[in-house]
């Protein structure tokens, strides 16, 4: 089924629906049988208060007849209780058919409904997670689902449940006495009425409960996620203090659907027993008139109370119903959010990472442009290394490379393929990303590496680490590559994250290998070997390399200087240095910086004391 096809519950049950009506039909042979036990026990008390079988049920009296002979009264009496106890055991086991059915199918669809979540989460847009809570879309995927599962699990056939036995019992009463089966159901109508009404104004409550929970969770979840920076900085009072407002406003959220909902039970406890209790004068006023048994008495009582409970617990439902509606509501916000497109079928050939890009014009938003006409052509195997200050759109124009989000001018090709006509697929399999804060999971060093490719020979995985200079540190690990690496990879240094995810990106070897300023991290010396390694392997891959120092970038076939989106130089480092411009000025601010970094260190060297 299309995700987008969840507008209902109904659409939802698509694929279920059959265990559904099997579900229906049990539920209806456990009322049929539940209907039998109270006419049994009906025929039988005025058989026993009466003194006289003339009270008896045909079908039983003749049973008793049949196998008791001249004691048929006690006979009957006995095959009353038996009949009465298998009717009641038929429906229970009917009843846990009913269960059973509902809860596989109900399962099933929740199963899928996360499954379906989890991959358009995969495949939305990348501007849709620049708005986005992760807190909240984790609700969504699970509180949310599990709501609608509870739903379709207990109030789908209880509803059934619940018209049936109206629809059943009414003619049932009418048959046994009329006058009371008008007293039966008079307060009946107030307490469906009743229950609807407070379902359509209860409905918003149940809206803003789920949104404060969303929140507090959203909040947790991003201060778990930033822990250590709530300690660095210690904001420990505030996050709680924080923390604390948004429990209390979940809180009292729903401590006022709970007063809202006792109203409501306690009213209709109120019209449940006091229809009921109608029931009980009407029907002893009956009998002291002589004109109704103690027998049919019971049967309406025993009536009465199966019909009542359900339509009071119609509240119940109505109110699951809400909390559904809701949920799936939130659902059907992801389901139906634009996915990425895909033009056509993946491609099957490595790219030799020629890059073409002219006239590029970028917009996040369209009144504000990221990148302004920019052209360049990238050979195959060349080094070109892209600087800039901040905000000149040197990562924005990756994103634009890995079509993460759609370029509104110009043209970007890779092997003369337009990338916004490319299989996103196929494009990100010839690119190898390494970000200067890479994403680690919470695995092992060796799994985390098996994402570049989960199945490369163990010898070329231990040249990507020696090539990203982390194959030493590995090593010192305690379990070596088998050692676990935190959340986010938290139990690493910073310089070692970027090292791990730049031997992932190498062992993938892909045909464009994009470094945005991954080695800001490391130390100097380690930079140098990285840097030495990638000379090694000139040619094997295109090579974009963002970076702010010029250790970096001096190497590069070419350098490229953006500005405010523009390209405002291009050349060899050789070149540029000597040309007036920003790079000079970032070359002369540079070496000044070192040469001050030097001085200091001189000084601080000659102020020793000797021997020291």
């Amino acid at each position: 089924m299309n995700d987008t096809q969840h507008g209902s519950l109904w659409q939802i049950t698509q694929g279920h629906r059959v265990r559904y009506a099997y579900a229906i039909l049990a539920m209806g042979l456990t009322n049929l049988f539940m209907f039998g036990a109270p006419l049994a026990g009906r025929y039988a008390i005025d058989v026993a208060v009466e003194r006289d079988l003339g009270y008896a049920a045909t079908p039983l009296l003749w049973l008793a007849g049949l196998f008791a002979g001249a004691d048929t009264f006690v006979a009957y009496l006995w095959l009353s209780a038996a009949a009465a106890v298998a009717l009641t055991l038929l429906g229970g086991v009917c009843q846990y058919a009913r269960g059973r059915l509902a809860a596989r199918a109900s399962e099933a669809i929740a199963r899928r409904l996360r499954e379906q979540i989890y991959r358009r989460l995969h495949l939305l847009q990348a501007g849709y997670y620049d708005t986005a809570d992760t807190g909240d879309l984790v609700q969504r995927a699970s509180s949310d689902v599990e709501t609608v599962r509870v739903f379709l699990a207990n109030d789908v056939v209880e509803i059934g449940r619940a018209l049936m036995l109206v629809l059943c019992v009414t003619p049932v009463l009418f048959w046994m006495d009329a006058r009371l089966a008008w007293l039966s159901l008079c307060l009946m109508p107030i307490l469906a009425c009743g229950a609807y009404l407070f379902f359509s104004g209860v409905k918003k409550v149940f809206q803003q409960t789920d949104e404060a929970e969303a929140a507090m969770t959203a909040t947790l979840q991003e201060n778990l996620t930033g822990i250590r920076v709530v300690r660095a900085f210690a904001r420990q009072a505030y996050e709680i203090d924080k923390f604390a407002q948004r429990n209390a406003a979940f809180r009292d959220q729903n401590q006022r659907l709970i007063q809202l909902m006792s109203l409501y039970w306690s009213a209709s406890d109120l019209f449940a027993m006091s229809q009921i209790g109608l029931v009980l004068f009407g029907g002893a006023y009956f009998i002291m008139d002589g004109t109704l048994t103690v027998g049919t008495l019971f049967a309406f009582m025993t009536y009465v109370a199966m019909v009542i409970w359900p339509i009071r617990q119609l509240g119940r439902v109505l109110t699951d119903t809400g909390k559904a509606v809701v949920s799936l509501g939130r659902i059907k916000e992801v389901l139906e959010a634009t996915e990425e497109s895909e033009e056509r079928a993946p491609e099957e050939d490595r790219a030799r990472g020629e890059i073409q890009i002219e006239g590029l014009t970028f917009a996040y938003k369209a009144d504000r442009p990221v990148l302004r006409d920019v052209s360049i052509h990238v050979r195959p195997g060349e080094t070109l290394a892209i600087v800039g200050p901040p905000g000149s759109g040197k990562s924005t124009l990756i994103r634009v490379l890995l079509r993460l989000y759609p370029y509104q001018q110009g043209s970007v090709r890779l092997d003369g393929r337009e990338i916004a006509e490319t299989n996103r697929q196929w494009l990100r399999r010839q690119v190898g990303v390494v970000l200067q804060d890479p994403f680690l999971y919470s695995r092992s060093v060796r799994a985390n590496l098996a994402v570049g490719r989960s199945h490369a020979p163990e010898s070329e995985l231990i040249e990507a680490c020696q090539d990203a200079a982390i194959h030493d540190s590995i090593l010192r690990f305690s379990n070596g590559f088998d050692a676990m690496v935190g959340e986010r990879g938290v139990t690493l240094s910073g310089g070692q994250r970027q090292r791990l995810a730049l031997a992932r990106a190498l062992l993938k070897d892909p045909p464009v290998l994009v470094l945005d300023d991954s080695l800001s991290a490391v130390d100097t010396g380690t930079e140098a070997r990285v840097l030495e390694a990638l000379r090694r392997r000139k040619g094997r891959q295109t090579t974009l390399i963002i970076a702010h120092r010029l250790s970096s970038v001096m190497h590069a076939d070419r350098i490229m200087v953006l500005d405010e989106g523009r390209v405002v130089q291009l050349g060899d480092h050789a070149t540029l240095s000597r040309q007036p411009g920003p790079y000079q000025r970032l070359c002369d601010i540079q070496g000044a910086l070192d040469a001050s970094i030097r001085r200091d260190v001189a000084a601080s060297t000659s102020a020793l004391p000797a021997g020291a």
